[in-house]
């Protein structure tokens, strides 16, 4: 068993890791924001893991504040998106015709 738990520690190591250098590199938001859920999601997998390794469900409300916090935070980034690309364009100072 001991074993097993550290081959998901490595994993989840190693996950988490990939994740906080995709939310470092970009390179846009929706590149974030799915890391970020990748990131939550294994710190979800963690708690999870330690509640099989020692045998206790006391971590289940903190599982649930963080898939609410990854839930919300997506839908908060997809409204900002969708509200972005639904502006018009503004033309870029300089680029005009004529201005002086």
């Amino acid at each position: 068993m001991s074993l097993l738990a550290v081959a998901a520690g490595v994993g989840l190591t190693v996950t988490a890791l990939a994740a906080i250098v995709r939310i470092v590199r970009g390179p846009t938001i929706l590149d974030r924001m799915i890391a970020s859920d990748v990131l939550l999601t294994t710190l979800m997998l963690a708690v999870g893991t330690d509640m099989v390794v020692r045998g206790h469900t006391d971590t289940i409300p903190l599982m649930t504040v963080i898939a609410a916090t990854a839930t919300l935070a997506t839908i908060v980034v997809a409204r900002f998106v969708k509200r972005r690309a639904e502006q018009p364009s503004v033309p870029e100072a300089g680029k005009e015709a004529g201005h002086v």
